[in-house]
């Protein structure tokens, strides 16, 4: 019986349902199948495509219809068919396309003819871009992924789950859109089927972006106002098309490699628009080709009707490939009326004397000198220069600006999934799918569906004994288990109890010896999204032989975007002399007891500390403190190591060597100290997805400021000095050539009448082979407390990713993912030498590794060498795709 209904089920989505309207195969004049041709209803706005053998199906309403079939490579073939009550079959071939050479041959000291047409297309990209003032539409979108090759060690697994390098991953969606200027795009999913996972390598970033625009999913586009700097172009001929004109041009990159795009693009001609495009680019290593059809769908308004993306490449060893076939249909477009109009573009460069005359023309038009409207430009047919028509679009564009509500939101996108979206069955798909599945598909269905049911039925299991375990959880409490696990217990509706083992805890210093934390949280859940937490933390240190301990209590409430926090802390706890933690407590333990090496300074306070975090706004962030302290020098208790060599040097005293101070130990002393710090991004971009405004990364400075207040004799405080410090961070994106990350500020000790090295101004240093912290707020050799300061400072740290510089001059190195980097970091204090970094890195070995080699220098004098290992600085753009 399964057998009969697997073959039902295989018919059925192969010949679709018995319904009127067309089908059929797309050759060549060899007979051979032409794969993801498109299909142009002109009557309807609807595009669609064939699959990968040719074939196509198209269920239309009785009538008669224009069908128009594009591949590119060939020439189109335009059909008229009449549709009654029945399937009607019609199989189209279509011949090469014949490419012709205008008469303007390229001559050596020519330019290439090439360059005006693209100077044209480049001016009128903005036009384009904001000629559609709305439009709805149908998308279909169809993936297919499969795993090439794994390493050997994952054969086996895969292999017992039933899958081989055969096996393709499906996933089909069919949505409806609509889009308004400037940039809202909503999106409603009526049907989705899926089968596995598409690994981030969606197709959305380039379906719903624009060529138009000055990037595409991050890459340099051929039409981008910057384009020459990055492209070479040749003319290669043209061809007509339903009448128009289409000019074929070459995309050559100046350097091949990420975020650049090879390939081709038409050109129709006379409106610069897009006719279709073949491109290829690399990000992270992975290779993308696009390619896009357009079609006139709205008078000489050309929108992409089909696009097909494939995706190649590697992570972890693991060959992935991934394809995706979307097709455009039912498109309903309303243009905007102050951009209904015909322009012709002048070249300046090409046609000098035209140019020069209507540069007259304007010049003799005071009102359009005094005030360059768009109303007053585009008011009828026209010719305009590439200078004048930027212009133009440029003030039309901040008149548009003004009239936002939100001008610093550049995407508006929301999604919705209709409640019935999973629910449809195979007939269903059969009906609505603009393109018939292939056999391999049909077969990958049949396989992942039976394997999807077997998980199934294991997950219900399962489920089952995880609830049969919570069960017992709640008959017989906490089990002994428990203390060598992170486990939360819920303790009602709202709250919860979090455990943390002292086992994850377990670390070695001189001070304290073996130690270790036992930290607990309560959570309680309030309604209007207000939370309270608690958190006590027990440490024993066995050295000591003392038990210390803290409770924290934060409130948060509802700020603009992020939560406020207002902490109350307090206790009897060890601390880093340098309270941003330098250096890990785990780095450290293996530094002692393995190389002698107790670069931990601790001291000890008995405190308690009111702090405040409150965002004004997602741009400014102000957060405050207040804390008494009384503090206590430490001593090193233990020279336990397993390095017993007697060569090796003794450890270091708890009281650090420093530049300012013979001595920096201190007595036992009480501070009240006030901090105030300011964070401001003033030029902060959004995006909004489902109504949830998201910050765009870096897309603003942040700018600081921080005050710092020890209070004399207020609460018996010993304490005297006042610290300002100002600062600034960024990054900035020098084209595709590379990316400048950058840290810099300065401080000044306006009053040290008196104050603890505790109170110092610190620095983050590192004298150990791992690099955790901000590599853009950190140093690599430096000592940790040796330049610490209580008077004036200026630090700076610059990051500067090339993306060609040494080994990435090669090509295969740089598709391997690997960039490389230089790092500048300076610190000079009134009483230390002018300390320089500089350095070489080596980033995203294999994908999340980074390797640095570090130089110092003293007042010019090479001082120390040494190599670092971090987490790759690209991490978090994996799967930014």
């Amino acid at each position: 019986m399964r057998k009969l209904y697997l073959i039902f089920l295989s018919i059925l989505l192969s010949y679709g349902s018995f319904a009127q309207g067309i089908r059929g195969k797309v050759y060549n004049t060899d007979q051979e199948p032409l794969p993801f041709a498109t299909i142009y209803i002109k009557q309807l706005g609807t595009g669609t495509s064939t699959n990968e053998d040719g074939s196509y199906e198209i269920q239309l309403a009785p009538g008669t219809y224009e069908l128009v079939f594009q591949h590119l490579g060939y020439a189109s073939a335009v059909k008229q068919v009449t549709i009654g009550s029945t399937m009607k079959q019609m199989d189209v071939a279509m011949p090469l396309q014949t490419i012709q050479l205008k008469e303007v041959q390229i001559r050596a000291g020519k330019e290439d003819p090439a360059y005006t047409i693209m100077r044209k297309a480049i001016a009128k990209s903005k036009f384009h871009t904001l000629q559609v003032q709305r439009y709805t539409a149908q998308v279909y979108i169809k993936g297919a992924g499969r795993v090439k090759d794994v390493p050997f060690f994952l054969e086996k697994p895969m292999r017992e789950e039933g899958m081989d390098s055969s096996t393709v991953f499906l996933t089909e969606s069919v949505s409806e859109i609509t889009f308004e200027q400037p940039n809202t795009l909503t999106e409603k999913v009526i049907s989705i089927r899926s089968v596995g996972e598409d690994n981030a390598t969606g197709p959305n970033s380039y379906i719903n972006g624009s060529f138009y625009e000055p990037q595409v999913a991050g890459v340099i586009s051929p039409l981008s106002p910057r384009a020459f700097a990055y492209y070479k172009f040749r003319y290669e001929g043209s061809f007509y098309d339903r009448h128009y004109e289409i000019n074929k041009i070459r995309v050559i990159p100046r350097s091949r490699g990420d975020n650049v795009f090879s390939g081709y693009l038409y050109i129709v001609d006379d409106l610069w628009s897009i006719h279709s495009l073949n491109v290829m680019t690399y990000k992270m290593g992975f290779q993308f080709n696009v390619k896009q059809i357009y079609a006139p769908v709205e008078g000489q308004v050309w929108m992409p009707v089909t696009h097909r993306i494939e995706v190649y490449g590697k992570i972890f060893g693991i060959d992935l490939e991934y394809k995706y076939l979307a097709t455009v249909s039912n498109y309903k477009v309303t243009l905007n009326p102050d951009l209904d109009v015909q322009v012709e573009v002048v070249d300046e460069t090409l046609d000098k004397e035209l140019a020069e005359a209507l540069k007259k023309e304007e010049q003799l038009d005071q009102e359009v000198n005094q005030e360059m409207k768009p109303d007053k430009v585009f008011k009828e047919e026209q010719k305009l220069t590439r200078k004048t028509l930027r212009k133009a679009l440029r003030e039309y564009e901040k008149e548009l600006e003004k009239q936002e509500e939100a001008p610093e939101v550049v995407a508006n996108n929301s999604m919705t999934i209709d409640s019935t979206a999973y629910q449809h069955d195979s007939t269903y798909w059969a009906s609505i799918r603009p393109v018939p599945l292939s056999e391999m598909e049909v077969k990958s269905y049949q396989k992942l569906d039976s394997l999807a049911i077997a998980e199934k039925n294991e997950d219900q299991d399962q489920d089952k004994n995880e609830r049969k375990d919570a069960d017992t959880l709640k008959r017989n409490g906490f089990q002994i288990e428990d203390l060598f696990w992170e486990t939360t217990f819920r303790l009602g509706e709202h709250s919860s109890l979090a455990y943390h083992s002292p086992l994850q805890s377990i670390n070695f210093n001189t001070v304290e010896g073996l130690h270790f934390n036992v930290p607990l949280t309560y959570e309680r859940h309030f309604s209007h999204n207000r939370s309270l937490e608690i958190s006590p933390v027990l440490r024993y240190a066995f050295a000591r032989e003392k038990l210390t301990g803290k409770l924290q209590t934060a409130f948060y409430y509802p700020g603009q975007e992020e939560k406020n926090a207002l902490t109350l802390e307090g206790g009897r706890f060890v601390y880093q002399l340098n309270e941003a933690a330098p250096i890990a407590p785990v780095t450290n333990t293996i530094y002692t007891l393995f190389y002698k090496r107790n670069y931990l300074k601790l001291y000890e306070k008995d405190y308690v500390k009111l702090s405040n975090t409150h965002h004004v706004s997602d741009a400014l962030m102000w957060q405050s403190s207040l804390e008494w302290a009384e503090r206590h020098q430490l001593f090193n208790n233990t020279d336990f190591t397993f390095n017993k060599k007697r060569d090796e040097e003794d450890f270091l005293p708890n009281a650090p060597e420093n530049l300012e101070l013979d001595n920096t130990e201190f007595p036992t002393h009480q501070a009240l100290i006030a901090t105030i710090a300011v964070e401001y991004r003033p030029f902060l971009k959004y995006r909004i997805d489902d109504g949830e405004k998201e910050e765009i990364r870096k897309s603003s400075p942040t700018f600081r400021l921080k005050y710092r207040k020890g209070f004399s004799k207020v609460f018996s405080s010993d304490v005297n000095f006042d610290q300002l410090e100002l600062g600034v961070k960024d990054q900035i994106n020098i084209g595709i050539r590379g990316r400048l990350d950058y840290n810099l500020y300065a401080g000044s000790f306006l009053n040290n009448r008196r104050l603890y090295f505790p109170d110092f101004q610190h620095f983050m240093g590192n004298r150990t082979v791992l690099q955790v912290s901000d590599p853009v707020a950190s140093f690599r050799l430096l000592d940790y407390y040796a330049y610490s300061t209580a008077q004036n400072y200026l630090a700076g740290h610059l990051y500067y990713q090339f993306r060609k510089l040494l080994l990435t001059q090669l090509f295969e190195v740089r598709m391997l993912g690997l960039k490389e980097n230089l790092v500048l970091n300076y610190l000079h204090t009134e009483v230390s030498p002018h300390y320089l970094e500089v350095g070489y890195s080596l980033d995203n070995i294999f994908r999340f590794l980074r390797l640095e080699a570090i130089s110092s220098f003293a007042d010019g004098k090479y001082q120390d060498f040494g190599f670092r290992v971090g987490i790759s600085t690209d991490l978090e753009n994996l799967f930014d795709f």
